[in-house]
């Protein structure tokens, strides 16, 4: 008799847990469900609607007519759209390692005991929270070729500045150096977040057994900060990818470095909306899509040999 009651009890409270777990479940579904209505609309339906788009003839009024793969054919015999992938991937290559290594060097730094390293992290994380426009605006007054501050000082000390923005040997260097001290601030905050992860038990230990600051670094930081560093690794290579604003804000469209400097992104802005020739412009936007997906895969699948999630 008691069993049998023990088990009605038991029954009820799994209903009752079963009915509350639904309810949770619902709730939940509720609350996120104008969120994932925006995603469906503004990704994934535009996604779909862009890779359409990208086998049509569309014009900037809108009107379009299928055309096929003519403009995947026209990316492949483009010379601009080759330079355009070169100068993104030279931009990619250059300033993804020299961010990543400064912005880890600087969050070593300033995670230790020194004074005023809350000021130094402010500082170092202002460019983050600057408008990007503002930014390029400001730097393209420094290395002005005429009277910008950069070739000012330079002449002070005899040296003839160059036209940093116009000379197509240094204008993609210098929206590199831009871009590098745009992103370090946003880095720092991430490795200083990995950083304080670490449990102080591994130093300890380290330091008890004569380990200099050299050895700890590479043989604890670092193997530790390897998760850290494969996130920041990701999202540096996609934002530099999609690299715009700096290089619209300081390359004019009548410079001469212009073909050298100007991003795969760029080229879709002016195909889209310089020339009006919008379906060769989604085209090019679906090509640098899959460059990334495949790049980002890549990472994903190879990471486990390098990334280290525990010791």
């Amino acid at each position: 008799m008691e069993s049998l009651k023990s088990n009605q009890k038991n029954k009820i409270k799994a209903r009752f847990r079963s009915k509350r777990k639904y309810n949770d479940w619902m709730w939940a579904y509720i609350m996120i469900a104008p969120l994932m209505v925006g995603i469906m609309y503004f990704y994934f339906i535009a996604f779909f609607q862009n890779f359409f788009f990208s086998f049509t003839d569309l014009n900037a009024f809108g009107k379009w007519s299928f055309i096929g793969i003519a403009n995947y054919v026209k990316i492949l015999k483009d010379p601009t759209v080759w330079q355009a992938f070169k100068n993104t991937a030279f931009f990619t290559i250059v300033s993804v390692p020299i961010s990543i290594c400064l912005a880890l060097f600087v969050a070593n730094l300033l995670n230790s005991k020194i004074k005023g390293r809350v000021i130094y992290r402010t500082l170092f994380f202002l460019p983050v929270v600057t408008m990007p426009a503002a930014v390029a605006m400001i730097w393209r007054w420094l290395f002005s070729g005429d009277f910008g501050i950069i070739n000012y000082f330079l002449k002070m000390i005899s040296i003839e500045g160059p036209s940093w923005l116009n000379d197509p040997k240094y204008a993609i260097f210098t929206v590199i150096i831009v871009a590098i001290w745009s992103s370090v601030g946003y880095n720092m905050v991430l490795f200083l977040a990995g950083l304080q992860g670490i449990s102080p038990t591994y130093y300890e230990a380290a330091t008890i057994d004569g380990a200099n600051s050299f050895t700890i670094f590479f043989k604890i930081t670092l193997p530790l900060l390897t998760p850290t560093i494969f996130f920041v690794l990701i999202i540096s290579l996609i934002s530099t990818f999609q690299v715009f604003d700096l290089i619209l804000m300081m390359i004019t469209d009548t410079s001469v470095a212009l073909e050298q400097t100007q991003s795969i992104v760029y080229l879709f802005y002016k195909n889209a909306f310089v020339y009006g020739d919008r379906g060769y412009a989604t085209a090019i936007s679906i090509i640098l899509f899959f460059v990334i997906l495949i790049v980002t895969i890549a990472q994903i699948k190879y990471h486990s040999k390098w990334v280290t999630y525990d010791v």
